[in-house]
């Protein structure tokens, strides 16, 4: 009698189950003639509304006829689906069906091909602006100390850290607030090792790979800078800096900065910064939203002597880019650099004595622009200047004409 009970109990659980199971689906369509590889795919919430009022974000999967791909939701920057194709063909419309339960949760087990970390000591003090003693702990949060400047020793490898399974990025979480670069070797997530052996061990080539771009007095790869008096800006004299890991997922990750009071001339503004990456791409994408109406915001790359730059406009078309190739890696081999840009926003490209310089024009106190490094050692890397113009193109091509999403119930 106990058995045929469980028995009940247990077919009564698996109908509630199987009852409560829903689907909707998206269409996805390349607009272009040309192929498409590790194609993001957002979902936004407000859209699944529209035809998933009930969907619960914490249980459901995404499936091409009869296979799961990769799936995650961001629940803090433009809540939705996140999915990366790897490629589209040209024309290609690809059905994908979101399966969902309307109660309860499921964990899945995805390759990580993203990774945003925040790791600074703990159970030390600060002595002269020097942090003495203590451990490095992962944290998701950080409001930066009044005491930390460059060199404090406080902050592994000096900043919050974003990669995908091509490429890693760092920036310097002090007076600086400029973007370095590392090169990696391998894949797999790296990020966690980075600093953990030695301060600077990643000036040196390491087995995952290394710190591949000087920046000093640059604006090294994509920084938030501002263009005054004839002068390039980083955001250095602030009144208050927090940092925040917002998304660590297996294909997207991302880090918001909040920069209050950013003091350049005889004007403040306040600047939030979401810097996301997403698996299979160099490309980091930077958001800015402005308080304060600069007449621009202005960022670049740093100048090497060894690395020919090439630029773009852009048009209609395309998006417009600086860039740089050349024998300019910390490991003295090619590296490439590029920063793009919506030419609605352009205004002018520049330079000073450390950088190549684009200024552009912030809509509605909101900037978007994109970034990437690309060094001839990873997997796969290009090697050479033509592959690299080609590459270049490419992504200023598919930035202009974004893949479109439809969302429909089944």
């Amino acid at each position: 009698m106990k058995l045929l009970s469980a028995f009940a109990a247990l077919l009564i659980s698996l109908t509630l189950s199987f009852a409560q199971e829903k689907t909707f689906q998206v269409t996805v369509e390349n607009p272009t003639d040309v192929n498409r590889e590790s194609v993001l795919i957002t979902i936004l919430k407000k859209e699944i509304n529209n035809v998933a009022s009930d969907f619960n974000p914490d249980n459901f999967s995404a499936w091409i006829d009869k296979t799961e791909i990769a799936s995650q939701f961001n629940k803090h920057n433009e809540p939705g689906i996140y999915l990366v194709l790897d490629q589209l063909k040209p024309r290609e419309k690809l059905n994908i069906m979101i399966r969902y339960n309307t109660s309860g949760s499921a964990e899945h087990h995805y390759t990580k091909r993203t990774q945003a970390e925040l790791s600074h000591k703990t159970g030390g003090t600060f002595v002269n602006r020097e942090y003495v003693g203590g451990a490095f702990k992962n944290v998701n949060y950080l409001r930066v100390p009044a005491e930390h400047k460059d060199h404090s020793w406080f902050i592994r490898y000096e900043g919050p850290g974003w990669e995908s399974d091509k490429v890693g990025y760092r920036f310097y979480l002090d007076q600086r607030n400029a973007t370095d670069v590392f090169g990696k070797l391998t894949p797999e997530m790296v990020l966690q090792n980075v600093g953990q052996d030695g301060f600077d061990s990643y000036h040196e080539m390491q087995p995952w790979g290394m710190d591949v771009m000087k920046v000093g007095k640059s604006l090294g790869l994509g920084s938030i800078g501002m263009l005054s008096d004839n002068k390039i800006s980083r955001v250095e004299f602030t009144d208050s800096v927090t940092c925040r890991i917002i998304e660590n997922g297996d294909l997207y990750s991302a880090i918001e900065t909040k920069y209050l009071g950013w003091k350049v001339g005889e004007r403040k503004i306040d600047v939030k910064s979401i810097l996301s990456i997403h698996g299979g791409t160099r490309l980091t994408k930077q958001s800015l939203t402005i308080k304060g109406d600069p007449d621009n915001i202005s960022t670049g790359i740093v100048k090497d002597k060894a690395a020919t730059l090439i630029s773009s406009k852009g048009d209609k078309s395309k998006f417009g880019y600086l860039a740089t190739w050349g024998n300019q890696s910390l490991n003295k081999d090619e590296l490439g650099l590029a920063v793009f840009f919506d030419p609605q926003n352009y205004a002018s490209f520049t330079e000073d004595e450390f950088s190549h310089i684009v200024k552009l024009k912030p809509s509605k106190s909101t900037l978007t622009y994109y970034f990437l490094a690309a060094w001839v050692k990873e997997p796969n890397g290009i090697q050479s200047e033509a592959a690299f113009k080609a590459y270049i193109d490419t992504v200023a091509k598919d930035l202009a004409t974004p893949v479109k999403v439809t969302i429909k119930k089944r």
